[in-house]
């Protein structure tokens, strides 16, 4: 899987806000959320090093935040 990097640097620095709506009341932290980010920015995207928890925070949260952000950037 291939993670646009730009789309995720920009997510973890300036969309915090996003990131804590979307965790709100699912009991994972948005600290959990920007540290699985973080780890794929220092790994130049390879989603292959996460682990399985990581993933599945990838998969719930990132994802589809990075979904939202690559959609509004094509308008």
């Amino acid at each position: 899987m291939n993670v646009d990097l730009s789309l995720m640097k920009d997510l973890l620095s300036k969309r915090g806000e996003e990131i804590e709506e979307i965790v709100a009341g699912t009991g994972y932290l948005a600290k959990t959320v920007i540290g699985v980010g973080t780890f794929l920015l220092d790994n130049e995207g390879d989603y292959d090093l996460l682990t399985a928890k990581q993933k599945v925070v990838f998969e719930k949260f990132l994802k589809p935040l990075l979904e939202k952000l690559a959609e509004s950037r094509q308008r």
